[in-house]
């Protein structure tokens, strides 16, 4: 049975999405990109552009799961605020057209694919070009931490995953 999972980390300037594809104990990479809301732009409107984003991602490429990373707390409660209100906006997408939605720590997505909670980014873009060789050399950051926030969800969920 194929499945495609749709990953998301959330932000209101760059929301990183990927697409990925279980078929059996086979992991595929099929697409990611980031999410731009302008900034010129009122709160409101840019939440409207990211999840209008997201589901045109969901009407492209047809996802039967999603997973998004949870909030964490920064220093500067406005931001953290806003962060939430693009999660939201984000996470509503999938949910609305009736996808389940898997939510997963920074810790333990990093935990999931580098083997310690404290990874950095760099890192991460590692293991998940070492999992996955088809991913694009020049893939933006955003986009690679979605990518390892659908691996987490897949290995999560332990689907026979090789």
């Amino acid at each position: 049975m194929i499945i495609r999972i749709l990953g998301l980390d959330p932000g209101l300037r760059n929301t990183g999405w990927s697409i990925l594809e279980k078929d059996g104990p086979k992991i595929r990479f099929i697409a990611a990109g980031v999410l731009h809301s302008n900034e010129k732009h009122t709160l409101p409107e840019r939440l409207v552009e990211l999840h209008q984003g997201v589901l045109k991602i969901i009407a492209d490429y047809q996802p039967d799961e999603a997973a998004i990373e949870e909030i964490f707390v920064n220093m500067n409660p406005n931001s953290t605020l806003k962060l939430g209100q693009a999660r939201a906006a984000v996470m509503l997408a999938p949910a609305i057209k009736g996808l389940s939605v898997g939510e997963y720590t920074p810790n333990q997505i990093k935990k999931m694919i580098v083997g310690t909670g404290h990874a950095d980014k760099a890192q991460v873009d590692m293991m998940v070009r070492s999992l996955l060789k088809t991913v694009p050399e020049k893939i933006p950051p955003d986009a690679s931490d979605a990518i390892g926030i659908a691996l987490c969800h897949l290995f999560m969920h332990k689907r026979d995953i090789i």
